[in-house]
Formats: C-alpha cells, sequence, structure tokens
C-alpha cells in the first residue's frame, strides 16, 4: 500500500528535507542533459514532500481543513544551474526552511549528485487564499513548521 512508503516523499536529515529523484529521458533536452524546466519541477516535489512530512497536506488546505480555503502560490524563484545532470543520474532535492512569517515561507533548494551541487534555488512563497488574497498560515500550521525545529511566526 503506497501510503506505507514511507520514503517515497523522502527524509528529514539534519533540518532539511531530502527527496531522491532519478533523471529519466523526459527530463532531458535534446543534447541529452537535464532540462532546466525540470528542476523547477523536481524542486517543487521536494517543497510539497518537505510540507507534507511537516504535516501540512495540500488537500487538506484545499477543502478548508484549517478554516478557509487556501493554498501556497509561488511568489518569486531564483535559480543558479551550476553543472549538469544526465539521464539516470539520481539526484538528491535538499529543501531548507529560512523562514515563515505571515503570510510568507522562505525555502532554499538544491539538487546535487553525490554532494555535488548542480542546481540551487531561493523560493518565496505567499499562502493565499482561493480568491489569491495573501494570508497568514494559519496557527496550528506554523506550529506544525516550528515543531519541526523551523522558524515560524
Amino acid at each position: 500500500m503506497p501510503q506505507d512508503w514511507t520514503d517515497l516523499s523522502g527524509r528529514l536529515i539534519s533540518g532539511s528535507h531530502v527527496l531522491p529523484v532519478r533523471v529519466y529521458y523526459e527530463d532531458t533536452d535534446f543534447t541529452g542533459l537535464v532540462y532546466h524546466g525540470s528542476y523547477v519541477r523536481f524542486f517543487e516535489r521536494g517543497r510539497s514532500d518537505f510540507l507534507r512530512h511537516c504535516g501540512i497536506h495540500h488537500a487538506e488546505l484545499a477543502d478548508g481543513a484549517h478554516g478557509p480555503s487556501i493554498a501556497f502560490a509561488v511568489r518569486q524563484l531564483n535559480v543558479s544551474y551550476l553543472r549538469p545532470a544526465r539521464i539516470d543520474d539520481v539526484l538528491e532535492i535538499v529543501t531548507t526552511l529560512v523562514e515563515a512569517r505571515g503570510a510568507r515561507i522562505v525555502l532554499r533548494q538544491q539538487a546535487l549528485r553525490e554532494g555535488e551541487v548542480l542546481a540551487g534555488a531561493d523560493v518565496t512563497v505567499a499562502v493565499i487564499t482561493a480568491d489569491g488574497r495573501p494570508v497568514r498560515l494559519p496557527p496550528a500550521l506554523a506550529a506544525r513548521l516550528a515543531a519541526m525545529g523551523h522558524p515560524a511566526v
């Protein structure tokens, strides 16, 4: 049963979330290197699974399980591409919470291959209502981030 596959969503290691990702043909461009947009997808998976490990689930947010329906929207994404990855590489997507304050969550992410940084991203995520307005992260969810050893206000 998939719910029992605890490593499917990665692991929390030393205050960060680590998600293994294998590079498939569909992730590459015509040169055989990982297409730049694929890193953005890898980082999205890392952020989603980081939140899942914190007990924050997108479906619950949308369903209003913590008050009004809310969602996360990427407000800013700065990506640096340092080295190429290739088909069949196994990458580690490392996600570290920098700050969670009010309606904003700031994360630092890296794609590593055998410890070498291939790409990095600084991401600012806004907490928004169903109509797109910024809203504070509900206190119970902010407490879940704080319980993971991360700053939350």
